[in-house]
């Protein structure tokens, strides 16, 4: 059903923002993960269950603080659940029920520990010609959240809200326009409470050659920002990214797949106008069985 469909709220514009901006970091990540296919114990979260279960271990180093998290994934017919641990002593359990009762539709159940009043619940539904996104807050005054798109794969319209009920504001309104052939997707969107419109695309020049831009207007600033891209398969197992803005930033980034799913990517940023400055270095790798 999604892949016939126009999705849901937040893949509006998604093939230009991956381009421009996925894999490109300026600190140092390091994951693991690790499969069992008939039943898993982790010692971390005291877990003993049936099925397929992934346990990932990742690392992120931001100057000199060092950020970790391990998560435990436990997949069994139409029912996923992860359990996430980080260094800052937070524990969030996600609940996903696939096709629930009818197809393309899934709930989920978050819950956060020691915050339980961030707790939420969710549905995600996917049609032929739509898909809506639904969240509550599972407190005395919860944030309600509402996404909906609709259309067909070629084009769809769609909008983003959410209600604060503790305050009686909203907190969010957005809107977006999306326009997908084999080769070409589009995009317009007004984030931000109507502060921010923004222009992107995506065009596969080839099947190893991709460019794409972004010009963004902020009404309250009247400042605009234009962001091109381009991505290239140097082969089957490596990829090399580029990107410049108008501000003077440049970023580039290498990904060699060197092992099927583990990744090392080595990317950089410099500023252009101030080119006295130190280069921005990131590496991360990432394991998988």
């Amino acid at each position: 059903m999604a892949a016939a469909g126009p999705g849901l709220y937040s893949e509006i514009g998604k093939k230009a923002r991956d381009l421009l901006y996925k894999d490109y970091q300026t600190d140092q990540k390091f994951t693991l993960t690790t499969y069992a296919a008939n039943g898993a114990w982790n010692k971390n979260t005291l877990w003993i269950a049936c099925g397929k279960t992934a346990i990932t271990a990742a690392s992120t180093r931001k100057g000199e603080a060092i950020f970790s998290e391990i998560q435990s994934q436990l997949k069994n017919k139409n029912l996923t659940v992860d359990v996430k641990a980080t260094s800052d002593s937070n524990v969030i359990t996600t609940f996903t029920i696939h096709e629930l009762g009818t197809p393309g539709l899934k709930a989920i159940l978050c819950v956060p520990f020691p915050y339980q009043k961030s707790a939420k619940a969710e549905l995600q539904y996917l049609h032929h010609h739509a898909g809506i996104t639904a969240s509550v807050g599972l407190n005395s005054n919860p944030l309600l959240n509402l996404s909906g798109v609709f259309g067909t794969k070629t084009l769809a319209v769609g909008a983003d809200a959410a209600f604060d009920s503790s305050t009686g504001d909203f907190t969010k309104y957005n809107a977006g326009l999306s326009f997908t052939n084999e080769d070409f997707v589009a995009a317009v969107t007004l984030n931000n409470k109507g502060n921010i419109l923004a222009a992107s695309y995506y065009h596969s020049v080839s099947p190893s050659t991709a460019v794409g831009g972004e010009l963004a207007h902020s009404f309250s600033n009247n400042e605009n920002t234009l962001t091109f891209g381009t991505q290239h398969a140097l082969d089957p197992l490596t990829t090399v990214k580029a990107r410049f803005n108008n501000y003077g930033m440049a970023s580039a980034l290498v990904q060699h797949e060197w092992r099927p799913k583990s990744f090392l990517t080595v990317s950089t940023e410099v500023d252009t106008k101030a080119i006295e400055k130190s280069s921005k270095v990131g590496l991360s790798l990432v394991l998988k069985p």
